[in-house]
């Protein structure tokens, strides 16, 4: 075959070609330190890296991003339930102060001056907020779980459901002294009230103050007993009637407890088939025969209420019950809390913290704050008030005693001091009975927040695992990635000095093939 020059020179120019490409590849490589600049490269790599790629952005989503944000979520949780916690064990301490027959004056307005305090802290750990999202408000991150205000126009028709379990016994007192000024008013004494207590069943609703009752129902057996309309009376109570299977039943409205003795001769009373609802206090209060009806049968109960005026720091409704906000009557907007057969409707937020592995993060405000301890402790708090006032009586009666305006008439003082006495006696037992009772209810308030704290520890030695994995799976995809794409620059520096002294030798080489022609020997 015969080598022509131009077939030489073609083939050298190929070679050095074919070097230089070597070599800028190379020089690429240092630069960058990757395999591959572009797919066509070599596409198994590229197909591989994508892959990589994709694994490591969502690992890297999960661990450096959701990760986080459940760890400060849970964390937000976690401070709020324990200082909630702190909370409830200070009420309970007062109660165990409380609880003690021998009482001092000092002793109860200590014990005033922190409910009081403890009162209007109660529920404000439920605001606590993560990123600005409220954790225990559901899918209403942006609203706060209390009213934040006093909201005196703020009216809500409020749909609440009750068993027969939620029936208790209740000692309501009856006469209150009120304080004669002057001899003429001590000589007065048909105006000293009878002092006198009794024990009566009651439901009491989540609010205190409401303005009406819409309607009232309980049923049992499929018999449904319901009070939808009443009858007003002369002394502004309103009376219901409904007729169920054990026949005829009764319910008088009053709008305090004070209206309720006055209709009475002054005495809470209450007729055995009878029940009387205090709009004041929001208490259903049953009759003897009544009550052993609706526990004997293990009654429900569904009750549709009004209330308007919210004081800041109660609970908003709408994250316990189904109820409706009438303040604007135009715009009314409607809160949906159980769906029709009663099932609670759950708002739980996830996060997904690994490949097909999700973790909710929060908990709901009737899971941790019941709305019975807000009532608790302004009944605690009423209590104690009432001992310092039927105590405060006793004290200024007796000083009366020692005065001389009232020498004429000191036996008609005894007996006002006499009833004062009465009156503080039974504040004291109030008081004791409440606050014995108080700490059995907190022990269980402080249970059922227990148990919440538990779960959101629980949920973050979970995601402790899960991040740990994450962290391992992110490092590991790393490598994998680094192995597949990245060059160990020595490497590259050897195969580069290689590749250019070849590209050097083949310029030499390339320099001698023309210097010598056929011509030379002619």
């Amino acid at each position: 075959m015969r080598i022509t020059n131009n077939m030489m020179l073609h083939n050298t120019s190929l070679n050095i070609n074919g070097n230089k490409v070597n070599v800028l590849d190379l020089n690429s490589q240092m630069t960058s330190q990757k395999k591959i600049q572009r797919p066509s490269d070599n596409p198994v790599i590229a197909i591989r890296s994508l892959r990589l790629r994709s694994s490591l952005s969502k690992i890297s989503q999960y661990y450096e991003k959701n990760i986080p944000d459940v760890e400060s979520w849970l964390e937000t949780s976690e401070t709020a339930l324990k200082n909630m916690n702190k909370i409830l064990a200070d009420v309970k301490n007062q109660c165990n102060t409380g609880a003690n027959d021998y009482l001092t004056e000092d002793d109860r307005n200590t014990i005033l001056k922190g409910l009081t305090a403890l009162k209007d802290q109660l529920y404000a750990e439920g605001n606590a907020d993560n990123a600005g999202r409220t954790v225990f408000t559901g899918y209403k991150t942006s609203s706060k779980l209390t009213f934040m205000t006093d909201e005196n126009d703020t009216s809500y028709q409020i749909r609440q459901n009750f068993t027969y379990k939620d029936v208790d016994e209740f000692t309501y007192y009856s006469g209150n002294v009120d304080m004669p000024n002057t001899a003429d008013e001590v000589l007065l004494t048909d105006n000293i009230p009878e002092i006198d207590k009794a024990a009566f069943d009651r439901i009491r609703l989540a609010y205190d103050k409401i303005d009406s009752i819409e309607s009232l129902s309980y049923s049992y057996g499929g018999d449904t007993v319901t009070f939808d309309s009443g009858v007003p009376n002369a002394d502004g109570s309103m009376t219901y009637t409904a007729t169920g299977a054990a026949g005829t039943v009764t319910m008088t409205v009053y709008d305090t407890e004070d209206d309720w003795a006055a209709a009475n001769d002054g005495i809470k009373t209450i007729d055995p088939g009878e029940m009387v609802l205090i709009k004041s206090t929001g208490d259903l209060i049953m009759g003897s025969d009544i009550s052993e009806e609706l526990k004997s049968n293990q009654a429900d109960f569904a009750i549709n209420y009004q209330k308007t005026g919210f004081e800041k720091g109660t609970l908003r409704p709408e994250y316990y019950y189904n109820c409706t906000d009438v303040s604007d009557l135009s715009n009314q907007i409607e809160y949906t809390k159980f769906d029709e057969n009663g099932n609670k409707i759950y708002e739980d937020i996830s996060y997904t913290v690994a490949l097909n592995q999700t973790m909710k993060v929060n908990l709901q405000a009737d899971e941790i704050f019941d709305m019975s301890i807000y009532q608790d402790v302004v009944e605690l708090t009423d209590t104690v008030q009432a001992a310092i006032n039927a105590h405060d009586k006793v004290k200024r009666l007796e000083e009366m005693q020692n005065q001389d305006q009232y020498a004429d008439c000191k036996e008609q003082l005894q007996m006002w001091l006499d009833a004062a006495k009465k009156e503080a006696s039974y504040a004291d037992k109030r008081m004791t009975d409440q606050y014995s009772a108080g700490i059995g209810k907190f022990e269980k308030y402080i249970e059922k927040l227990n148990i919440a704290y538990t779960e959101v520890g629980a949920r973050g030695d979970q995601l402790e695992m899960t991040e740990a994995r994450m962290s391992n799976q992110q490092m590991t995809i790393e490598d994998l990635k680094s192995s597949n794409e990245d060059k160990e620059l020595s490497d590259i520096i050897i195969e580069y000095t290689a590749a250019y002294n070849a590209y050097t030798a083949s310029l030499m080489a390339a320099g001698k093939i023309n210097q010598q022609t056929l011509l030379d020997y002619i």
